[in-house]
């Protein structure tokens, strides 16, 4: 399986792995799945760390070598994500939300994230505890 992490959920999976349900972590060790991290979540946390967010505490670089080391792989934003985004009904207007779940969409790949309102786009999206 193909796993794309939302920003929390790659958070939480490198800071805080309890907060995460037992199938969740479960997925995210299995050698046979295949674990990404989307550019847009690095973005985040770049914006929201400076903005002085505690939730986005960790540093953008931190998390992205955490995320490497982890065996994350990262995935690029790709002009058809982007544009994609354009297609979305407007269910959920943060830019940081909707470019994630549009690259999840374009893979396809499993939408790993706790946010419940983003279900409402596609059955990729799996919720998370």
């Amino acid at each position: 399986m193909r796993v794309l992490l939302d920003t929390h959920v790659l958070l939480w999976s490198l800071h805080q792995p309890d907060r995460l349900d037992a199938v969740t972590r479960d997925s995210l060790e299995d050698p046979g799945n295949d674990v990404f991290f989307s550019a847009a979540s690095i973005w985040e946390i770049a914006v929201k760390g400076r903005l002085g967010r505690v939730d986005f505490a960790h540093g953008s670089g931190d998390v992205t070598h955490y995320a490497l080391a982890t065996g994350f792989a990262e995935l690029p934003v790709m002009a058809g994500a982007a544009k994609r985004v354009e297609t979305l009904p407007l269910l959920h207007r943060d830019p940081f939300d909707r470019l994630p779940l549009a690259q999840a969409m374009d893979g396809p790949f499993r939408f790993f994230t706790a946010d419940a309102f983003l279900a409402q786009y596609t059955e990729l999206v799996t919720l998370v505890g």
